[in-house]
């Protein structure tokens, strides 16, 4: 059904296509997984900044044509999320959630329970995003785990097995966290720096 269509949505990912452009890859509510193409944006003038960058929270405006893709015709912040880019650990484990929720629901069938729960976890993210290096030596090596748990508990009977299968895969990857390479990276860069 072409035309326009008003949602909020969270940014899984962003690729550059062309000179000017970007392909994005959304999660709504209403929609689930859906891909879109904004014009102009990598642009010094361009109206939506750097708005449509991953993990960002949006209230947008999209045009349904007859392609496959969407087109962003407007975008409004919602959670920038603004500390979470300035810690890698945070950073790694929202990318990792990002990419989760993108591989496990790529169809374009709505998950509201998804898509609060993937909200959720950017927002705990980005609150702990300071406070995670200095407290995961106190957590037995596993950075993010807290808020990895927190976001993915079944909170609601309405999340039924979605909850239960994301709470699974946040407390595995919380437990498995302290042994990928990006984090011994992160760990060594800020030895040296102490």
């Amino acid at each position: 059904m072409p035309g326009p269509l008003k949602t909020e949505a969270v940014v899984l990912r962003s690729i550059r296509y062309g000179e000017a452009d970007r392909i994005l890859h959304l999660y709504t509510p209403d929609r689930g997984r859906v891909g879109a193409i904004a014009k102009g944006v990598r642009r010094a003038r361009s109206r939506f900044g750097g708005r449509l960058e991953p993990f960002f929270r949006l209230r947008i405006e999209l045009h349904e044509g007859r392609g496959e893709l969407l087109t962003v015709t407007g975008a409004h912040t919602v959670n920038g999320h603004s500390r979470l880019r300035g810690d890698a650990r945070a950073l790694d484990a929202a990318a990792r959630a990002c990419d989760a929720v993108g591989r496990l629901f790529e169809t374009s069938e709505p998950h509201p329970a998804v898509f609060n729960l993937l909200c959720r976890a950017l927002s705990l993210l980005d609150e702990q995003a300071g406070t995670v290096a200095q407290s995961s030596a106190s957590q037995n090596d596993r950075p993010c785990s807290r808020p990895a748990r927190i976001a993915f508990r079944r909170s609601s009977p309405e999340a039924g097995s979605i909850g239960t299968a994301a709470c699974q895969w946040a407390t595995t990857w919380a437990a498995t966290a302290a042994s990928r390479p990006i984090f011994r990276v992160a760990t060594l860069k800020n030895s040296e720096s102490d």
